[in-house]
Protein backbone atom coordinates (compact mmCIF):
# COMPACT_ATOMS: atom_id res chain seq x y z
CA UNK A 1 0.00 0.00 0.00
CA UNK A 2 0.69 3.65 -0.43
CA UNK A 3 0.95 6.25 1.66
CA UNK A 4 1.81 9.64 1.38
CA UNK A 5 3.48 12.50 4.24
CA UNK A 6 2.93 15.97 2.95
CA UNK A 7 5.74 17.19 5.58
CA UNK A 8 8.91 15.95 7.29
CA UNK A 9 7.61 15.39 11.11
CA UNK A 10 9.54 16.24 14.10
CA UNK A 11 9.53 12.82 15.99
CA UNK A 12 10.26 10.82 12.86
CA UNK A 13 7.83 8.44 11.21
CA UNK A 14 8.57 4.83 12.65
CA UNK A 15 5.18 3.19 12.73
CA UNK A 16 4.59 3.27 9.44
CA UNK A 17 8.05 2.98 8.33
CA UNK A 18 8.00 -0.43 10.20
CA UNK A 19 4.36 -1.31 8.67
CA UNK A 20 5.09 -4.22 6.01
CA UNK A 21 2.06 -3.87 4.35
CA UNK A 22 3.11 0.13 3.39
CA UNK A 23 5.57 -0.43 0.66
CA UNK A 24 5.21 3.07 -0.67
CA UNK A 25 6.31 5.42 1.32
CA UNK A 26 6.65 9.47 0.44
CA UNK A 27 7.99 12.10 2.71
CA UNK A 28 7.95 15.59 2.00
CA UNK A 29 11.30 16.74 2.18
CA UNK A 30 12.07 19.07 5.28
CA UNK A 31 10.66 22.30 4.90
CA UNK A 32 7.61 23.73 4.10
CA UNK A 33 6.34 21.03 1.52
CA UNK A 34 5.25 20.58 -2.32
CA UNK A 35 3.16 23.23 -3.62
CA UNK A 36 -0.16 22.25 -4.68
CA UNK A 37 0.55 20.32 -7.99
CA UNK A 38 3.30 18.80 -7.36
CA UNK A 39 1.19 17.29 -3.98
CA UNK A 40 -1.64 16.29 -5.93
CA UNK A 41 0.77 14.24 -8.41
CA UNK A 42 2.04 12.69 -5.44
CA UNK A 43 -1.21 11.76 -4.23
CA UNK A 44 -2.07 9.29 -6.88
CA UNK A 45 -2.79 5.61 -5.91
CA UNK A 46 -2.39 6.44 -2.09
CA UNK A 47 -3.96 4.40 0.26
CA UNK A 48 -3.47 6.84 3.36
CA UNK A 49 -2.27 10.60 3.63
CA UNK A 50 -0.82 12.74 6.83
CA UNK A 51 -1.85 15.98 5.90
CA UNK A 52 -1.61 19.37 6.93
CA UNK A 53 -3.80 21.97 8.44
CA UNK A 54 -3.45 24.09 5.62
CA UNK A 55 -3.89 21.90 2.92
CA UNK A 56 -7.49 21.60 1.56
CA UNK A 57 -8.31 18.01 1.88
CA UNK A 58 -11.40 18.24 -1.24
CA UNK A 59 -12.89 16.70 -3.94
CA UNK A 60 -9.79 17.54 -6.07
CA UNK A 61 -7.55 15.74 -3.70
CA UNK A 62 -9.78 12.82 -3.04
CA UNK A 63 -10.26 12.65 -6.98
CA UNK A 64 -5.94 13.49 -7.26
CA UNK A 65 -5.42 10.17 -4.86
CA UNK A 66 -8.01 7.89 -6.56
CA UNK A 67 -9.98 5.13 -4.93
CA UNK A 68 -7.70 3.40 -3.04
CA UNK A 69 -7.64 6.19 -0.48
CA UNK A 70 -8.90 5.13 2.64
CA UNK A 71 -8.03 7.76 5.47
CA UNK A 72 -6.58 11.24 5.46
CA UNK A 73 -5.20 12.62 9.00
CA UNK A 74 -5.08 15.65 9.68
CA UNK A 75 -1.69 16.72 11.74
CA UNK A 76 -3.23 19.03 13.85
CA UNK A 77 -6.55 19.19 15.87
CA UNK A 78 -8.39 21.45 13.90
CA UNK A 79 -10.22 19.90 10.40
CA UNK A 80 -11.61 23.22 8.91
CA UNK A 81 -9.11 22.53 6.11
CA UNK A 82 -11.16 18.93 5.32
CA UNK A 83 -14.41 18.30 3.41
CA UNK A 84 -15.92 16.24 5.28
CA UNK A 85 -19.28 15.50 4.02
CA UNK A 86 -17.13 15.24 1.02
CA UNK A 87 -15.14 12.38 2.43
CA UNK A 88 -17.97 10.35 4.50
CA UNK A 89 -20.05 10.31 0.76
CA UNK A 90 -16.69 8.31 -0.45
CA UNK A 91 -16.47 6.03 2.33
CA UNK A 92 -13.15 7.43 3.44
CA UNK A 93 -12.09 8.37 7.24
CA UNK A 94 -10.84 11.43 8.54
CA UNK A 95 -9.00 12.01 11.41
CA UNK A 96 -7.12 14.60 13.79
CA UNK A 97 -4.58 14.52 16.51
CA UNK A 98 -6.92 15.97 19.12
CA UNK A 99 -5.21 15.32 22.78
CA UNK A 100 -1.46 16.04 21.89
CA UNK A 101 -2.01 19.94 21.16
CA UNK A 102 -4.01 20.47 24.13
CA UNK A 103 -1.34 21.70 26.83
CA UNK A 104 1.34 23.40 24.82
CA UNK A 105 -1.77 25.68 22.71
CA UNK A 106 -2.94 26.91 26.74
CA UNK A 107 0.73 27.10 27.03
CA UNK A 108 1.37 29.61 24.05
CA UNK A 109 -2.05 31.75 25.03
CA UNK A 110 -0.55 32.33 28.33
CA UNK A 111 2.50 33.03 26.80
CA UNK A 112 0.87 35.67 24.40
CA UNK A 113 -0.96 36.99 27.57
CA UNK A 114 1.99 37.58 29.63
CA UNK A 115 4.31 38.83 26.55
CA UNK A 116 1.50 41.92 25.05
CA UNK A 117 0.32 42.61 28.87
CA UNK A 118 3.36 43.19 30.09
CA UNK A 119 4.99 44.44 26.96
CA UNK A 120 7.43 41.70 27.02
CA UNK A 121 8.62 42.18 23.40
CA UNK A 122 8.91 45.66 23.79
CA UNK A 123 10.97 45.89 26.62
CA UNK A 124 12.99 42.78 25.03
CA UNK A 125 13.99 44.92 21.87
CA UNK A 126 14.66 47.93 23.38
CA UNK A 127 18.11 45.86 25.58
CA UNK A 128 18.63 44.23 22.17
CA UNK A 129 19.03 47.95 20.46
CA UNK A 130 20.94 48.99 22.75
CA UNK A 131 18.65 51.57 24.15
CA UNK A 132 18.42 50.28 27.15
CA UNK A 133 22.31 50.65 27.83
CA UNK A 134 22.23 54.68 27.18
CA UNK A 135 19.65 55.43 29.24
CA UNK A 136 20.79 57.58 31.99
CA UNK A 137 17.63 57.96 34.73
CA UNK A 138 14.92 56.01 35.68
CA UNK A 139 11.07 56.88 34.02
CA UNK A 140 8.46 55.29 36.53
CA UNK A 141 6.12 55.69 33.71
CA UNK A 142 8.14 53.16 31.32
CA UNK A 143 6.52 50.30 29.77
CA UNK A 144 3.68 50.08 32.17
CA UNK A 145 1.53 46.75 31.45
CA UNK A 146 -1.55 45.23 32.45
CA UNK A 147 -2.36 42.99 35.77
CA UNK A 148 -3.32 39.60 36.19
CA UNK A 149 -4.11 39.29 40.01
CA UNK A 150 -8.38 39.02 40.33
CA UNK A 151 -8.56 39.94 36.70
CA UNK A 152 -11.63 38.34 34.74
CA UNK A 153 -10.64 36.23 31.85
CA UNK A 154 -13.10 35.41 29.46
CA UNK A 155 -12.86 32.08 27.47
CA UNK A 156 -14.52 31.37 23.72
CA UNK A 157 -14.94 27.91 22.86
CA UNK A 158 -14.96 25.66 25.80
CA UNK A 159 -13.08 22.56 24.95
CA UNK A 160 -9.71 20.78 25.96
CA UNK A 161 -7.84 23.75 25.26
CA UNK A 162 -10.27 26.19 26.13
CA UNK A 163 -10.27 24.43 30.09
CA UNK A 164 -6.46 24.22 30.04
CA UNK A 165 -6.32 27.96 29.68
CA UNK A 166 -8.55 28.84 32.23
CA UNK A 167 -6.74 26.03 34.60
CA UNK A 168 -3.31 28.35 33.94
CA UNK A 169 -5.34 31.32 35.47
CA UNK A 170 -5.78 29.59 38.73
CA UNK A 171 -2.21 30.89 39.85
CA UNK A 172 -3.77 34.54 39.38
CA UNK A 173 -6.80 34.16 41.52
CA UNK A 174 -8.41 35.26 37.81
CA UNK A 175 -12.27 35.11 37.64
CA UNK A 176 -13.53 33.16 34.34
CA UNK A 177 -16.26 33.52 32.21
CA UNK A 178 -16.89 31.31 29.16
CA UNK A 179 -18.85 31.44 26.39
CA UNK A 180 -20.09 28.13 24.09
CA UNK A 181 -23.30 26.73 22.92
CA UNK A 182 -24.18 24.89 25.76
CA UNK A 183 -22.98 24.46 29.55
CA UNK A 184 -20.24 22.63 30.30
CA UNK A 185 -20.02 21.46 33.92
CA UNK A 186 -16.16 20.86 34.52
CA UNK A 187 -15.52 24.69 33.64
CA UNK A 188 -19.17 25.50 36.46
CA UNK A 189 -17.89 23.70 38.96
CA UNK A 190 -14.60 23.71 41.04
CA UNK A 191 -12.15 25.12 41.16
CA UNK A 192 -13.51 27.66 38.42
CA UNK A 193 -17.27 28.22 39.29
CA UNK A 194 -17.24 30.51 35.71
CA UNK A 195 -20.35 31.53 34.79
CA UNK A 196 -21.66 30.83 30.84
CA UNK A 197 -22.48 34.20 29.31
CA UNK A 198 -23.05 35.23 25.79
CA UNK A 199 -20.72 36.84 23.71
CA UNK A 200 -21.65 40.37 23.91
CA UNK A 201 -21.46 40.65 27.98
CA UNK A 202 -18.51 38.41 27.69
CA UNK A 203 -16.39 40.88 26.22
CA UNK A 204 -17.66 43.98 28.31
CA UNK A 205 -16.54 42.22 31.47
CA UNK A 206 -13.44 40.60 30.14
CA UNK A 207 -9.67 41.93 30.63
CA UNK A 208 -8.20 39.69 28.94
CA UNK A 209 -10.13 37.09 26.20
CA UNK A 210 -8.56 34.00 24.89
CA UNK A 211 -10.20 32.65 21.76
CA UNK A 212 -10.31 28.46 21.29
CA UNK A 213 -13.33 28.17 19.03
CA UNK A 214 -13.11 26.23 16.08
CA UNK A 215 -13.47 27.79 12.58
CA UNK A 216 -17.31 27.21 11.06
CA UNK A 217 -18.72 29.36 9.21
CA UNK A 218 -20.89 30.48 12.23
CA UNK A 219 -17.53 31.39 14.03
CA UNK A 220 -15.60 33.19 10.96
CA UNK A 221 -15.37 36.93 11.89
CA UNK A 222 -16.65 36.23 15.38
CA UNK A 223 -14.68 38.73 16.58
CA UNK A 224 -14.81 42.19 14.32
CA UNK A 225 -15.49 45.78 14.75
CA UNK A 226 -18.68 45.75 16.49
CA UNK A 227 -17.28 43.00 19.34
CA UNK A 228 -13.98 44.96 19.75
CA UNK A 229 -16.15 48.27 20.36
CA UNK A 230 -17.67 46.14 22.92
CA UNK A 231 -14.11 45.50 25.06
CA UNK A 232 -12.28 47.31 27.91
CA UNK A 233 -9.68 50.03 26.16
CA UNK A 234 -7.89 48.20 28.96
CA UNK A 235 -8.28 44.63 27.63
CA UNK A 236 -6.28 42.21 25.62
CA UNK A 237 -7.42 40.53 22.80
CA UNK A 238 -5.87 36.52 22.28
CA UNK A 239 -6.47 34.25 19.29
CA UNK A 240 -4.71 30.76 19.37
CA UNK A 241 -7.51 29.13 17.25
CA UNK A 242 -8.02 29.63 13.46
CA UNK A 243 -7.24 33.34 11.98
CA UNK A 244 -10.45 33.83 10.23
CA UNK A 245 -12.49 34.06 13.75
CA UNK A 246 -10.79 37.71 13.82
CA UNK A 247 -11.82 40.21 11.50
CA UNK A 248 -8.00 40.91 11.11
CA UNK A 249 -8.35 44.45 9.23
CA UNK A 250 -10.93 45.31 12.18
CA UNK A 251 -8.24 44.16 14.97
CA UNK A 252 -5.71 46.54 13.24
CA UNK A 253 -7.94 49.32 13.46
CA UNK A 254 -9.21 48.57 16.74
CA UNK A 255 -4.96 48.53 18.14
CA UNK A 256 -4.43 51.64 15.92
CA UNK A 257 -7.30 53.57 17.42
CA UNK A 258 -6.64 52.19 20.98
CA UNK A 259 -10.20 50.52 21.00
CA UNK A 260 -8.25 47.85 23.11
CA UNK A 261 -4.96 47.56 24.95
CA UNK A 262 -3.19 44.58 23.03
CA UNK A 263 -3.70 41.35 21.18
CA UNK A 264 -1.39 38.51 21.12
CA UNK A 265 -1.85 36.33 17.75
CA UNK A 266 -0.25 33.10 16.84
CA UNK A 267 -2.96 32.22 14.18
CA UNK A 268 -3.75 34.63 10.92
CA UNK A 269 -6.95 35.25 8.78
CA UNK A 270 -5.02 34.62 5.25
CA UNK A 271 -1.69 32.82 6.64
CA UNK A 272 1.06 33.42 6.31
CA UNK A 273 0.42 36.94 4.80
CA UNK A 274 -0.62 39.39 7.46
CA UNK A 275 -3.37 42.13 7.22
CA UNK A 276 -1.82 45.49 6.11
CA UNK A 277 -0.09 47.72 9.00
CA UNK A 278 -0.30 44.66 11.63
CA UNK A 279 3.49 44.12 11.58
CA UNK A 280 3.98 47.82 12.64
CA UNK A 281 1.94 48.25 15.29
CA UNK A 282 3.79 48.29 18.49
CA UNK A 283 0.78 46.80 20.81
CA UNK A 284 0.47 43.23 19.19
CA UNK A 285 2.52 40.21 19.97
CA UNK A 286 2.79 38.07 16.86
CA UNK A 287 4.01 34.41 16.61
CA UNK A 288 4.00 32.41 13.23
CA UNK A 289 1.68 29.70 14.22
CA UNK A 290 3.92 27.38 16.89
CA UNK A 291 0.98 26.91 19.25
CA UNK A 292 1.92 23.23 19.53
CA UNK A 293 5.64 23.38 18.76
CA UNK A 294 6.86 21.04 21.86
CA UNK A 295 9.29 18.76 21.91
CA UNK A 296 6.50 16.41 23.29
CA UNK A 297 3.55 17.80 21.69
CA UNK A 298 4.96 17.35 17.98
CA UNK A 299 6.03 13.86 17.65
CA UNK A 300 2.96 13.03 19.67
CA UNK A 301 0.75 14.21 17.21
CA UNK A 302 2.96 12.31 14.75
CA UNK A 303 2.36 8.89 16.59
CA UNK A 304 -1.10 10.09 16.50
CA UNK A 305 -1.37 10.65 12.85
CA UNK A 306 0.51 7.44 12.29
CA UNK A 307 -2.00 5.36 14.34
CA UNK A 308 -5.28 6.42 12.35
CA UNK A 309 -3.50 5.81 9.01
CA UNK A 310 -2.36 2.42 10.25
CA UNK A 311 -6.29 1.32 11.95
CA UNK A 312 -7.82 2.50 8.67
CA UNK A 313 -5.70 0.14 6.65
CA UNK A 314 -6.12 -2.57 8.58
CA UNK A 315 -10.06 -2.16 8.15
CA UNK A 316 -10.61 -0.77 11.62
CA UNK A 317 -12.09 3.23 12.96
CA UNK A 318 -9.18 5.16 13.22
CA UNK A 319 -9.07 6.25 17.04
CA UNK A 320 -9.50 9.94 16.36
CA UNK A 321 -11.56 9.81 13.70
CA UNK A 322 -13.80 12.98 12.96
CA UNK A 323 -16.64 10.84 10.49
CA UNK A 324 -18.14 7.66 10.71
CA UNK A 325 -18.59 5.93 7.22
CA UNK A 326 -20.18 2.78 7.01
CA UNK A 327 -17.21 0.67 6.27
CA UNK A 328 -13.16 0.91 6.26
CA UNK A 329 -12.21 0.33 3.06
Amino acid sequence: MKVVVTRTLAGGLGLLESEPSITDLWIAPAGIGPGRAELLARLAGAHGVLAQFNEAVNAEFFDAAGPNLRIVANYAVGHDNMDVAEATRRGIWLSNTPDAVTAPTADMAWALMLAVSRRLYEGEREVRSGEFSTRTGYDPTHLLGGDFEGRMLLIVGAGRIGYATAMRSLGWAMKVLYVARSAHRDFESAPFRARRVELDEGLRAADYVSLHTPLTPQTRHLIGKRELALMKPTAYLINTARGPVVDEAALVEALRAGTIAGAGLDVYENEPRLAPGLADLPNVCLMPHVGSASRSARPEMARMAQRNILAALRGQRPPNAINEIRTAQ
